[in-house]
C-alpha cells in the first residue's frame, strides 16, 4: 500500500501519557472506506488510540500519519467523536447550533457560514433524526438525542477520516443499527473510519478487528480475530457473538 491510497498508517506505534504507555507496537494501515474496529473494556487503551489519532495527545515512539501529515494536522479532514463530547449545558445551545458547529473548521475564524454550509447542516441533522428537536435546548435532551446531535456534528465536517469513540453506547438495537447504517454510508463516499466498542456485534462489517487489553491481544479481519480464545484474553470471558 502506497502513501496515496493509505488514509492512516502506524508503524510501531505507542501511545499513552506523561510517558507511561498504555499499549504499544501497534502497526496497521487503512485504505480510504476501510473501517477499523477497536474492541476492549475500559481502560484497554482505545480511547488513548483514538485521541493520538485525532492530534490531541502525542505518540510516545513509533510512526502515524492521518492522510500522509502527523495527526492533527488536518482539522477539516478529520473528525472526532469524544466518548463524552463536551458542549456546555451552561450556554443556551439548541441542537442545531451543536451541529453547526461540525463546518468551523472549513470556516476558520472570520469567514461566515454560507448556504451551502446550511444545507450540509441540514442534511447531517436530516441523516441522524436531529431535525425533530433541532431547536431544543442540548441540556434539555435525553443522552440518546444528545449522542445523535454530536454524531450529526461530526457528519457535518464531511472529513474524509472519522474517529468514532463508542458511538453505540447506550443505544438500543434500533440505535445501534441506524449507527450502523450511517457508517456504511460514509464508508461508501471512501471515508476511513476507526471505531471504539466495547460491543463484538459491532465489529462484524469491519475490515480490521483489533482487540486491546492494554496490549494488542489481536488484529486482523473479524473471522480470524473474534475468536474464544483471544475474546477471553481481552475481558476476561466469552462474550456472546
Amino acid at each position: 500500500m502506497t502513501l496515496t491510497d493509505t488514509s492512516l498508517l502506524t508503524r510501531s506505534l505507542f501511545v499513552g501519557y506523561d510517558r507511561r504507555p498504555v499499549v504499544g507496537d501497534m502497526t496497521f494501515s487503512l485504505a480510504p472506506g476501510d473501517l477499523m474496529v477497536l474492541v476492549g473494556t475500559n481502560g484497554s487503551g482505545k480511547s488513548t488510540l483514538l485521541k493520538t489519532l485525532a492530534g490531541m495527545i502525542a505518540p510516545l515512539s513509533g510512526e502515524v500519519s492521518v492522510l500522509g501529515q502527523k495527526p492533527g494536522e488536518l482539522p477539516s479532514r478529520v473528525a472526532f467523536l469524544p466518548q463524552h463530547p463536551v458542549s456546555s449545558h451552561t450556554l443556551p445551545l439548541r441542537a442545531e447550533d451543536v451541529v453547526e458547529m461540525g463546518r468551523f473548521a472549513h470556516l476558520g475564524l472570520l469567514k461566515r457560514s454560507t448556504h451551502a454550509d446550511r444545507v450540509i447542516v441540514d442534511e447531517a441533522m436530516e441523516r441522524t433524526g436531529v431535525h425533530e428537536f433541532a431547536r431544543k435546548p442540548l441540556r434539555d435532551l435525553s443522552g440518546g438525542q444528545q449522542q445523535r446531535t454530536h454524531l450529526a456534528q461530526v457528519l457535518a465536517r464531511q472529513a474524509e477520516v472519522l474517529l468514532l469513540d463508542e458511538p453505540t453506547a447506550g443505544l438500543d438495537v434500533n440505535g445501534r443499527q441506524s449507527v450502523a447504517n450511517l457508517i456504511a454510508q460514509e464508508r461508501a463516499r471512501g471515508v476511513t473510519v476507526v471505531m471504539a466498542t466495547h460491543e463484538i456485534a459491532d465489529a462484524d462489517s469491519a475490515d480490521t478487528v483489533m482487540l486491546l487489553a492494554q496490549r494488542v491481544v489481536a488484529i486482523g479481519a473479524p473471522d480470524a480475530v473474534l475468536r474464544d480464545d483471544y475474546l477471553r484474553e481481552c475481558f476476561g470471558f466469552t462474550q456472546p457473538h
